[in-house]
């Protein structure tokens, strides 16, 4: 089909394609539809940021025919210093020069720092850290990249908020790998942003294939592979019950052998698109020695969010089997009878014990802390959601958005492997908690 579509187009059309970028962008780089300020990309190194900045320049800059004026005039390129900003956003592979055709490619006036178009639009650079720069000028477009790195971040945005002022609509495009800055987090926060997201792996076509396995080797399930590589803005809560440094301290590359394995269920109340996650938790326990010198390894987190009574319990029997479990604990504080009912139904080989929770999350959680500050727990990789989550769970209570149900999982499972066999000389009976 697609040797079909190249041959029925003329020389002219072949000739443009390559400069049609709806054509080849990822989703993640293509502009939102809507009434927004601020678009902001979140991706992991290599995601094709850069393109996307490019990219929308060009939409904003150009018009139906290279003489044609399009939708911004005068649009500031804001980078970490001059030399990044013309390295990348200029320059670069991906930069504004490399994906301008050639009948509206811009002239590049080095002393004066600027773009200008055949029609007569200019993008002037600046410099992140000369803030007073954006001090006077004006703008109805603007670009900032890898604001995240940004070592005078806050007084360059607000300055340039200041001259984003021309035109009806004025827009902003930030590309990012996240970092946990307030700049950041308080453009992420407000009402008039967007955000797409991507990981290094959306762009793996034009990545070479050896990079993408060595840098997930070195720094798959990681702190920094989380944000570098997913794109994922790690935030640390204050007061949190569990650091993302502690986390990465108790990674383990490979799964121990002789462990006994249990899989712990937090079922939603409903199973609707808007419920709450089925939090789905497989830990594995080492029970060498005295059951308060127990360790445990979490294997692997099968949450699901969205899902019916039958989706959850084929879920929960599937990882069951798939890790060949011993024992299968199911809070029934919101289905009572009911769960146990549809995951006997679902698959009546499970060895199943239903658990009530008596106390609140947090009283809950904080004993399974305790086991990680012991170093008592390890992590395999692939656990980000939940370690997310984790990190969220504050003295407080959860700091995150909805209900930690990933948590509540991993704290009954823990519970189930760790606390009760120490208080019961290692018979793993626990009924509430």
């Amino acid at each position: 089909m697609t040797d079909e579509f190249l041959e029925g187009l003329s020389d002219q059309a072949l000739a443009a394609l390559p400069y049609i970028f709806e054509f080849w962008a990822l989703p993640h780089q293509l502009p939102p539809e809507g009434d927004w300020k601020t678009w902001v990309v979140l991706g992991g190194r290599g995601a094709g940021k850069t393109r996307a900045g490019s990219e929308w320049v060009r939409s904003m800059v150009e018009g139906g025919t290279p003489e044609a004026p399009g939708r911004a005039k005068r649009v500031a390129l804001v980078g970490e210093t001059y030399d990044q900003a013309l390295a990348v956003m200029i320059r670069g592979d991906s930069g504004i020069l490399a994906v301008s055709p050639p009948d509206r490619m811009p002239r590049w006036i080095a002393g004066e720092r600027r773009l200008v178009w055949p029609n007569g639009a200019e993008a002037q650079v600046f410099s992140a850290s000369d803030a007073q720069a954006l001090r006077g000028p004006q703008f109805d477009a603007a670009w900032c990249d890898e604001l995240a790195k940004w070592r005078n971040g806050q007084a360059a945005w607000d300055m340039l908020q200041f001259g984003l002022r021309l035109g009806r609509d004025p827009r902003q495009l930030v590309t990012t790998t996240p970092r946990n800055i307030d700049v950041l987090k308080d453009i992420l926060n407000r009402a008039t942003t967007v955000v797409t997201h991507a990981s290094t792996e959306a762009n793996r076509a034009y990545l070479a294939s050896s990079f993408l396995e060595d840098i997930r080797a070195r720094y798959g399930g990681t702190r920094l592979g989380r944000q570098e590589l997913d794109g994922v803005l790690m935030e640390d809560v204050e007061g949190a019950l569990w650091t993302r440094s502690e986390l990465d301290r108790m990674r383990v590359g490979d799964l121990p052998d002789g462990l006994t394995v249990s899989v712990a269920v937090d079922p939603p109340v409903t199973g609707t698109e808007t419920s709450d996650e089925c939090g789905i938790v497989v830990v594995g326990v080492d029970r060498r020695g005295a059951p308060q010198h127990w360790h445990a390894v979490v294997i692997e987190d099968c949450s699901l969010q969205g899902a019916s009574p039958q989706q959850w319990a084929e879920a929960a029997s599937a990882a069951y089997h798939r890790h060949n479990a011993e024992r299968m604990v199911a809070e029934v504080n919101q289905g009572g009878d009911l769960v146990e009912t549809i995951m006997r139904q679902t698959d009546p080989m499970v060895n199943y014990h239903a658990v009530r929770a008596s106390k609140g999350k947090l009283a809950r959680a904080e004993p399974v802390a305790a086991l990680y500050e012991q170093g008592r727990v390890r992590h395999l990789g692939g656990l980000g959601t939940l370690e997310d989550q984790m990190c969220q769970m504050s003295r407080l209570g959860y700091e995150g958005r909805g209900s930690p149900d990933r948590v509540d999982a991993l704290v009954w499972a823990l519970t189930d492997a760790l606390l009760v066999p120490a208080r019961n000389n290692g018979n793993p009976v626990m009924r509430s908690l």
